[in-house]
């Protein structure tokens, strides 16, 4: 594998384990996160491994910041090739402890970001006709679970926005994948009161990774546009 590719959400859990499976495959890595220091720890962390990488800080609901982030990796590792919308929030309250500035949060990382990040990378994919888009959803956009009114919503709206745009652009040779993990072991579960997994049995974010390089490893004339990921044995 070779080319540039660009994770979003990088520096932890899903992202980071993608970024640097990406990097072992032979691709250049752009990343980003919101926080400065933690792009850094990460960017230094691919290097040693002899990646060439690129990064910012950015906030993926900002227009103006996903902007500069998109213009930094391609000025600094070329066109995108493969786009991982990975940037996410989990916030699980009973619906009356849920804020608006919950919502708001929610819907702004994982579903606006989505999109912003799409409409910049996308453009140069369809002139190119090649490309990849993976966008990390869930099994709870297929599924309700108690307390996760925000975040079932907001990945159920991941699927829609991808099953259309898959069927928007697959004439143009891009392809559009849907990932949707069951619980993963990450800091974003463990941060969850109401959630209560067993972490020794749950995925790994290494399995999720190595599941985005098979589908990508597809002859690029084959699309598995949305993939179901479980624990063998939860």
């Amino acid at each position: 594998m070779s080319g540039t590719a660009l994770v979003t959400g990088a520096t932890e859990g899903i992202g980071r384990a993608t970024a640097l499976a990406l990097g072992r495959a032979g691709y250049r890595v752009g990343i980003c996160s919101r926080t400065i220091e933690k792009v850094e720890a990460t960017l230094a962390e691919l290097r040693a491994q002899g990646v060439t990488a690129a990064g910012a800080a950015a906030d993926v609901a900002d227009p103006d910041q996903v902007r500069h982030l998109v213009d930094q990796v391609r000025g600094t590792l070329g066109e995108i090739d493969v786009l991982v919308n990975n940037a996410g929030v989990l916030i699980a309250r009973p619906i009356e402890e849920l804020t608006l500035e919950d919502w708001d949060v929610t819907m702004a990382t994982n579903l606006r970001g989505l999109y912003l990040t799409t409409r910049l990378v996308l453009p140069g994919m369809r002139t190119r006709r090649q490309g990849t888009i993976v966008n990390v959803a869930s099994l709870a956009g297929r599924n309700g679970f108690v307390g996760g009114s925000a975040y079932s919503a907001s990945k159920h709206a991941v699927l829609g926005f991808s099953r259309s745009l898959m069927l928007e652009v697959r004439k143009d040779n891009v392809r559009v994948i849907a990932i949707c993990p069951g619980s993963v072991a990450t800091g974003m579960l463990r941060d969850q009161a109401m959630l209560k997994p067993d972490h020794e049995r749950i995925l790994r974010p290494e399995d999720v990774a190595a599941s985005i390089l098979h589908v990508l490893a597809l002859p690029t004339g084959a699309l598995v546009s949305e993939l179901d990921i479980r624990p063998t044995n939860p």
